[in-house]
């Protein structure tokens, strides 16, 4: 693993960021997981969308983004559509039941 700065060619650069989006895939799967067992306990529920918690989830993501020295309108559109398919999966799973 190198720093970004640590870099010394383009090889490098792409090294690591495949390195990365190996890892990112892996936690957006972990994450999967969890969307997989809401649905579960969403089946009393009317829908499958929760405003409030779409809400709370962008604003802690926008929050960790801006401190992670990553822009928070590029986070917020990547968890906006992350949430997107999560509620399209559990309102068919839902329909399904």
């Amino acid at each position: 693993m190198k720093k970004a700065a640590d870099c010394e060619t383009m090889a490098d650069v792409r090294a690591e960021i495949d390195r990365v989006d190996s890892k990112l895939v892996d936690m957006l799967a972990e994450r999967w997981t969890y969307v997989d067992r809401a649905w579960v306990f969403k089946r009393t529920a009317a829908e499958a969308s929760v405003p409030w918690r779409n809400r709370e989830v962008i604003e802690k993501v926008r929050e960790r983004a801006s401190v992670a020295g990553m822009p928070p309108e590029m986070a917020e559109a990547l968890w906006r559509l992350i949430i997107g398919w999560g509620i399209q999966y559990e309102e068919e799973r839902l329909r399904d039941r």
